[in-house]
């Protein structure tokens, strides 16, 4: 691993440790690397692979296996302890975001099967990487089924393909290593929970330190192979330190006590299940192997806390991954045993207050504005509501079939789900329909001249299933932030259920954009993207004021929604106008703001109207903007999924 200039990257030396801790123990599970664009992540993992001892593999097996300990159920299997064998060097298989699952786990042929009787695997990327590095690059753009097989492979060893009920298994051990850039969309927290270590990394702002980056890069493309041999010494001594520390990692011992330690610490985080404790234990052990230590030591609990638990924290898509040291710190003292000595002293945040003291911690909270909907007023007039809690909301959704990406919205024809058909001759999409292929040859195998068991089958005879599941759409909020939304208080109710929406959307693997209209014009508040998570923030910071331009904001959604309809054509949109009705920019507002909508019901487009308005006096407005945008009407207090099931319970009775 090419020595870096660490300082000049935050979090470099701990993104170092963890790939080397998940070197010397691939059970921790693997590494995810978060960090924003540029600032190495790559360059670090495709580091790791020439630090890895070589393995010895037999000859023309097509999975690696170990010739000490080949897999039974190999299928280029069995393998006699005598067969010839060699070594070479640990390989870094690299996913793309775009594979198909037969890319990753290995292909099935029916035709095959169909008609020789015979099992023909051919093996996917897993297969490529047991025995040593699966990298994915962008993993939180994968698509979840893909992300869940890694993960299953990674934890259990194995892999398993079924097709039409011929199954095949093989080995898969791998360290797991995936890089993302938060900005472009989080992993649901259940997959997050399924990677053993997690780290953060960030370019650093001092000068010369960014300057070394650059230098260090121009020596490299100026000479690359003299830029590399000034590292073979370093990176052979720590090739060598990471070989010694597999060998110990077996001997580390873990007491009661450390266990006990470890048990504490994630107990005081509140983690779910007890996969931190097994991952925590794990990489104790191998830090205490890397430091050649024979016992696991407070330190080494202390280093692997850092490592795996901060994502396992996370309970909502919203929250910011991240442990507190005082915290930690706190929980080590208080798991000590009576007999121990105190924990170290120089760890950031020794001897400080834990959280919810009575010291100058306990305010921190209160720093993110009026969550009731007092909101601060600024100098301008315009004033910024802060969002409620957000609730569980109804289920939105676009009409007919699509075919869109995978998600969890709407009805969609996807390479996954449930058989509902057959796709016609000739189209060779999905997996294969066994009963109908079998239908389409069975009629001609007389005149194939069949004999003996097996099929006599055409290409054309193949049948694929048609399969339907469910889709992602473009979720396009379009939110009315107009002085009359925040004059009657309900801002705070509107950014509340934008937000239930909006974590609605990231369960469903959406896409989401954000329109506002105030002050007479309207502008794009967020592109659409995949990341919730800054769609939230957006929605937090709206502040509100001015006349109310819906009319424009009608344009604007349009105008978005068709730029997007060119660059993902695929993917449904759902337009969500969030408005009181009132229109009151301009000249002829009310009559602009219908054309506009009649305009927008004319693009086909799915939309919903949340009607914000309130009191006594109600004219009714959104009602009728719903009307001629074709559009569900919806008031705002009915967006909770618990008030849509007692309206159900209300009319039913």
């Amino acid at each position: 691993m090419r020595p870096y200039p660490f300082t000049a990257v935050v979090g470099m030396e701990q993104l170092r440790l963890a790939l080397v801790l998940s070197a010397i123990s691939p059970a921790i599970g693997g590494v995810l690397v978060r960090g924003e664009k540029g600032t190495a992540k790559s360059t670090m993992v495709r580091a790791l692979a020439g630090l890895l001892p070589d393995v010895e593999v037999v000859d023309g097996c097509r999975f690696s296996c170990d010739p000490g300990r080949p897999d039974t159920a190999c299928p280029d299997g069995p393998h006699p302890s005598e067969e010839a064998r060699h070594r070479r060097p640990a390989r870094l298989v690299e996913l793309p975001v775009g594979a198909a699952e037969d890319r990753v786990v290995g292909s099935l042929d029916l035709e095959r099967a169909l008609r020789d009787g015979v099992t023909d695997y051919q093996p996917g990327l897993l297969a490529g990487a047991h025995r040593g590095l699966l990298y994915v690059d962008e993993v939180n753009l994968l698509h979840d089924h893909l992300v869940d097989t890694l993960l299953d492979a990674a934890a259990m060893g194995r892999v398993t393909v079924e097709r039409e009920g011929v199954s095949v298994s093989h080995a898969a051990r791998f360290v797991l290593i995936g890089t993302m850039n938060p900005e472009e969309g989080e992993l649901r927290p259940q997959l997050l929970d399924r990677f053993g270590l997690t780290v953060e990394v960030a370019s650093s702002r001092e000068a010369a330190q960014r300057a070394e980056v650059v230098r260090r890069r121009l020596a490299y493309e100026t000479d690359p192979d003299g830029f590399a041999t000034g590292y073979v010494d370093a990176e052979a001594r720590l090739a060598a330190d990471i070989a010694a520390a597999r060998g110990l990692v077996a001997a580390v011992r873990l007491t009661d006590d450390a266990l006990l330690q470890i048990a504490e610490v994630c107990a005081a985080f509140e983690v779910d299940g007890m996969r931190a404790d097994i991952v925590t234990a794990r990489t104790a052990a191998a830090h205490a192997a890397w430091c050649g230590r024979a016992e696991v030591s407070t330190e080494d609990i202390r280093v692997a806390a850092r490592l795996a638990l901060p994502h396992r924290r996370r309970r909502n898509p919203f929250d910011a991954p991240g442990i507190e040291e005082e915290q930690l710190e706190q929980a080590l003292r208080d798991a000590e045993p009576p007999e121990g000595g105190p924990p170290d002293d120089d760890g950031p945040g020794a001897g400080s207050e834990p959280p919810g003291g009575d010291g100058e911690h306990a305010p921190a909270d209160d720093t993110s504005g009026d969550a009731g909907g007092n909101g601060g007023q600024h100098g301008n007039g315009e004033r910024q509501v802060g969002a409620g809690t957000p609730y569980r909301a109804r289920l939105f959704t676009v009409g007919g079939t699509g075919a869109g990406a995978h998600g969890r919205r709407s009805r969609a024809v996807t390479d996954s789900g449930r058989t509902v058909g057959v796709r016609p001759p000739g189209v060779r999409e999905g997996g294969p329909h066994l009963l109908a292929t079998v239908r389409a040859a069975a009629p001609h195998q007389r005149a194939r001249g069949r004999v003996g068991t097996g099929l006599v089958l055409r290409a054309h005879d193949l049948r694929y299933a048609l399969r339907e599941g469910k889709e992602g759409n473009l979720v396009l909020f379009c939110v009315d932030a107009s002085g009359s939304m925040g004059a009657r208080s309900r801002m705070g109710e509107v950014k509340a259920a934008v937000l239930s929406l909006l974590l609605d959307a990231y369960q469903r693997r959406d896409k989401v954009g954000l329109v506002t209209f105030r002050a007479g014009v309207a502008e794009l508040a967020l592109p659409p993207t995949i990341s919730v998570e800054a769609a939230a923030a957006r929605l937090e910071a709206l502040p509100t004021g001015g006349r109310t331009p819906l009319a424009e904001g009608l344009l604007r959604a349009a105008e978005v929604l068709r730029v997007e309809a060119l660059r993902d054509p695929r993917r449904r949109p759902l337009l969500v106008v969030v408005t009181d009705g009132r229109a009151t920019s301009g000249q002829d507002a009310l009559a602009r703001a219908h054309a506009a909508a009649a305009l927008v019901a004319g693009t086909g487009v799915t939309s919903v109207v949340l009607d914000c308005e309130s009191g006594r006096m109600r004219l009714g407005l959104a009602a009728e903007l719903a009307t001629r945008l074709g559009a569900d009407h919806v008031p705002l207090g009915e967006v909770a999924a618990e008030a849509l099931t007692r309206e159900v319970k209300r009319r039913a009775a």
